[in-house]
């Protein structure tokens, strides 16, 4: 974790309880902040970011379940830990703490030695998803940019997100999986962020050494998002989808159902959005034009000829936008 004290803000319309939650928070080395209005609070949870927020349940001006559920709904302050104080006792507000969206919830009196232990794991945890979030963002940012070189691909990334999402929904798949089929629209090509200009840009057709480098940029893009774990999923797609089902594709000449999975779904919404999209090289193909054409490669051996029906199905039930 950070070198940097925990920034704690407690919300308690009580000065006396502030000042016995200040105390605690200076004897364990925290840096705090503290109010007695709820509104107050929501502002300085936007303009501090602190790692722990500290709330009473009955306050005048907002109760700590609404000012909770207002914090968890707004993406600046959602991943801050909230933790509710108060003299209930009674399960339903437990229950209802949850349901608003709390990360934990301590009944008065508070002991000092369990209060700071658990702000110190909560803020932990903070930073630690704080990390992965700024991670995510960077990669996006470096994935967009390679996208805005090729101002012929338009809103391509945008338009895979989407239907990533509603191809996996239509076939079945489980959250993560649909996840992760999603955040490949955005970075199954941030691996091109690796390959020089000079063979990216090039108006022309690459020849034998120039197309070796280019065929480079799954690997690239792969080993980008392998340290984050969060990417677990999204790295075998960045990797294998330009792997061809008969074994003739890049970067390892993966053949039939050693592709993995994903990867095949995603085939089908690139090569589609691909074929469906005007380029200075091409006019944009009719859908009805663009499935007679899957159906041809995959007749040649690119496409899983099993997920091939499934997705020609799925484009009749969804009209996906062109």
């Amino acid at each position: 974790m950070e070198n940097r004290p925990i920034l704690v803000l407690a919300i308690d319309d009580s000065r006396s309880a502030l000042r016995v939650l200040e105390a605690t928070a200076k004897i364990a080395g925290f840096e705090f902040h503290g109010t007695t209005s709820a509104q107050k609070g929501l502002e300085l949870a936007i303009e501090i970011e602190p790692d722990v927020v500290l709330s009473d349940i009955i306050m005048p001006e907002m109760d700590g379940f609404e000012l909770c559920k207002t914090l968890k709904k707004n993406r600046h302050t959602q991943l801050i830990p909230v933790i509710l104080i108060t003299s209930l006792d009674a399960r339903d507000d437990r229950v209802r703490g949850i349901e608003v969206g709390c990360d934990d919830f301590i009944t008065k009196p508070v002991d000092r030695l369990t209060l700071t232990a658990r702000i110190r794991s909560l803020a932990r945890m903070r930073r630690l998803t704080q990390t992965l979030d700024d991670a995510e963002k960077v990669l996006e940012s470096l994935a967009r940019s390679v996208e805005a070189k090729d101002g012929t691909t338009g809103a391509h990334c945008d338009r895979l997100i989407r239907e990533g999402k509603a191809f996996g929904t239509f076939l079945g798949l489980s959250r993560l999986e649909i996840r992760a089929l999603s955040r490949a629209g955005v970075l199954h090509d941030i691996g091109k962020i690796g390959i020089p200009d000079s063979v990216l840009m090039k108006p022309g057709k690459l020849d034998s050494g120039e197309w070796e480098i280019m065929k480079r940029h799954p690997v690239i893009g792969a080993e980008l998002l392998a340290p984050l774990s969060t990417m677990v999923r999204v790295v075998p797609i960045v990797r294998s989808h330009h792997e061809r089902w008969d074994g003739g594709g890049y970067p390892d000449g993966l053949k039939g159902n050693d592709i993995p999975f994903l990867a095949r779904c995603f085939q089908l919404l690139d090569a589609f959005d691909a074929l469906t999209t005007e380029r200075p090289y091409k006019r944009a193909f009719s859908i009805d034009e663009t499935c007679d054409i899957l159906k041809r490669e995959c007749s040649e051996g690119r496409w899983d000829p099993d997920l091939l029906p499934q997705f020609l199905t799925f484009l009749e039930q969804n009209s996906p936008e062109n």
